[in-house]
């Protein structure tokens, strides 16, 4: 049979192998998901943002060519209204260029009644007609109905090829047509934002990664940061358009011939790619494991020959020494006393074999004993039912906040302290086991119940429980405003979420600060945090029961309000924003007052329908009023 010497060593050094296998295992497993994680979400922020930005772009671009559009209808009107004011321009080209530069137009083309341009600023069309091409050619129904005023969407002139947007009309005498040209220069640079492989290099943080966008119809590569890839098939990356979806979530594939790590989403009619070589992402995983392992394997060698060392001097030497004491003991020495001091575990099993070889026990000294070697306060109390009197230690009637007559009462009997026990039992902190209030103090309960009767422990932990939640109070609440943050709000909706039916009629508004930039620009950030404070005064000093209050950030807030018993009620109260803002005027500093302005939409709650719908729909309904609003001021 071996001795305890050996078995310690032999296994010291089989668990310390294990341990560093184990632990360099979990870590570079961790490192590996950390890895794909941090390369998921910038993917995924990257593919919102460039997703946003087409949005706007869009329409940006629409607002352009819509506006342009008008503008070139708007100058043919007047360069028709001045000709047949001074006919004698027709005869002049100089003149007609004067009002081109006027005008701030590039061509302008006279036709006579037949189709044909028998004037204008660029002799060299002269006697084209609606028949010299397809782009000539869209006018030609003017020539049957002289009430039509035609704007060409921007497309190649007849000539030269040359990217024009071109309007036609009669003049109100209808004695000829007059057509005008413009390059539409606005219109091609707000098309050239959307340009994919002009956005990935607006947003291409990490050169190790290539961005690929392909269209979903085709499979043709439609923008990459190697441009050299631009319209070639996905097929020459490695992929299937079939096999795109599977990339969604992130995963690993053979791009060029590298294996990387490739996310893929759908954004339009295309696909945008975010891949990195599998060598540069875990390029930093190979050397940071081989220092862990190099750094493990000494501190669990110097660990093995410490502790063998320690656990021979201090255990090993000590069990010999109680054997060989319990040994002359068993031989009928009962005047040997055990005295092994050399840890506080031999010298508490020491006093304890003593204890026993005498016959006494004194329970309360004994508890009193452990309890005074820590900082904490710990009560300890125990009875069973042959035993009426309830013992505890001093502790106990202090995190009870017992007076005097409390503890005769309580010790006196232990069925009345199990009613007193049952009672405080009534009132559990939630999510916490065995934590139960005591009037503003919080103590933590737990009894073993066995043949010998009941042994409890009682531990004052108010400082935590108050130290927690605290902690959770800050972590949910807005710092400027004192409303929810997002992280609060999701918490609050979840919870009233979980209880529909007590929800009653019930909605959900979104509000964006109007003007916030143009405060911050002109008075300086400090006035828009004013400005945003006062906003949340306002909001919540509706007085509305059952509200739930919370600012996104920035500029987005967000309101909640249920347990309305109709919709009008309810759809009544939203109303009051309207008019709320009307007379609201908020100092920014000693100088300077502004109005408080917000749009805002609302969705009220339908069957089935969650909070996440609702803000949706109640965000597309604040921005259809912040475009109207901006319209509105744009009209005046």
């Amino acid at each position: 049979m071996e001795t305890l010497e050996k078995i310690i060593s032999r296994y010291m050094r089989q668990v310390t192998c294990f341990l560093v296998i184990i632990i360099l295992a979990i870590i570079v497993y961790i490192q590996i998901t950390n890895e794909h994680r941090h390369a998921y979400e910038s993917a995924v922020r990257t593919f919102y943002q460039i997703e946003q930005v087409l949005n706007q772009n869009q329409e940006e671009l629409e607002e352009i060519q819509k506006s342009y559009s008008e503008t070139c209808l708007h100058n043919a009107e007047a360069i028709a209204y001045m000709i047949e004011k001074e006919p004698s321009m027709l005869g002049s080209i100089a003149k007609l260029k004067n009002i081109a530069e006027l005008m701030e137009v590039d061509e302008i083309h006279i036709f006579d009644k037949t189709g044909r341009i028998y004037a204008g600023t660029h002799p060299q069309y002269y006697d084209f007609t609606f028949d010299s091409g397809d782009q000539m050619r869209f006018f030609k129904p003017m020539l049957n109905d002289k009430s039509l005023k035609l704007v060409q969407e921007i497309t190649p002139n007849t000539a030269e090829a040359k990217m024009m947007q071109y309007s036609a009309l009669w003049s109100k005498n209808e004695e000829f047509i007059v057509q005008i040209g413009m390059e539409p220069v606005n219109v091609m640079k707000a098309s050239a934002k959307n340009e994919l492989s002009f956005l990935f290099s607006l947003f291409r943080v990490n050169l190790e990664a290539g961005y690929y966008a392909i269209d979903s119809q085709s499979g043709e590569i439609v923008g990459s940061t190697d441009l050299t890839l631009v319209g070639k098939n996905l097929s020459q990356l490695g992929f299937t358009l079939d096999s795109l979806p599977d990339y969604e979530s992130g995963r690993h594939g053979v791009v060029n011939g590298v294996k990387s790590y490739c996310i893929f989403k759908k954004i339009g009619n295309n696909y945008i790619g975010r891949v990195i070589a599998s060598c540069k992402l875990y390029q930093r995983i190979s050397w940071t494991t081989f220092m862990l392992a190099a750094g493990l394997i000494v501190i669990a060698l110097i660990l093995s020959h410490a502790v063998t060392k320690y656990m021979n001097r201090y255990v090993v030497d000590g069990i010999h020494s109680i054997n060989d004491k319990l040994h002359q003991i068993t031989q009928g020495n009962l005047d040997e006393m055990i005295d092994i001091h050399s840890s506080m575990e031999f010298s508490e099993l020491s006093s304890y074999i003593n204890t026993m070889k005498n016959s006494l026990l004194d329970n309360n000294k004994k508890m009193s004993y452990v309890l005074s070697k820590t900082n904490m306060y710990i009560g300890v109390y125990e009875y069973n039912q042959h035993m009426k009197r309830v013992r505890f230690t001093e502790y106990v009637p202090q995190i009870l906040s017992l007076d005097h007559t409390e503890i005769q009462r309580l010790s006196s009997d232990y069925k009345v302290f199990k009613e007193f026990i049952d009672k405080l039992r009534e009132k559990p902190i939630p999510n916490d086991t065995g934590v139960y209030q005591l009037n503003d103090q919080y103590v933590k309960l737990e009894e073993i119940n066995d043949n010998n009767g009941i042994f409890g422990v009682i531990i004052n932990v108010t400082d935590t429980i108050r130290a927690r939640k605290k902690i959770e109070a800050e972590r949910d609440i807005d710092l400027l405003t004192g409303l929810y943050n997002r992280r609060g709000l999701e918490t609050r909706l979840t919870s009233l979420f979980s209880s529909p039916t007590e929800l009653g009629h019930s909605t959900l508004i979104m509000i964006d600060a109007d003007n916030l930039k143009m405060i911050n620009d002109t008075y300086g950030h400090e006035a828009g945090d004013v400005y945003l404070k006062e906003i949340s005064k306002l909001l919540t000093s509706l007085p509305i029961s059952h509200s739930v209050a919370a600012r996104l950030g920035g500029d987005e807030f967000v309101l909640f309000w249920y347990q309305y018993d109709t919709e009008q009620e309810l759809i009544d109260a939203v109303h009051t924003l309207k008019t709320i803002q009307n007379d609201s005027l908020t100092p920014l500093n000693d100088k300077v007052s502004v109005p408080l302005r917000f749009s805002f939409g609302y969705c009220l709650a339908r069957e089935n329908m969650d909070y996440h719908d609702m803000m949706k729909e109640a965000d597309k309904r604040m921005y259809q009023q912040k475009r109207r609003r901006k319209m509105d001021q744009d009209s005046l």
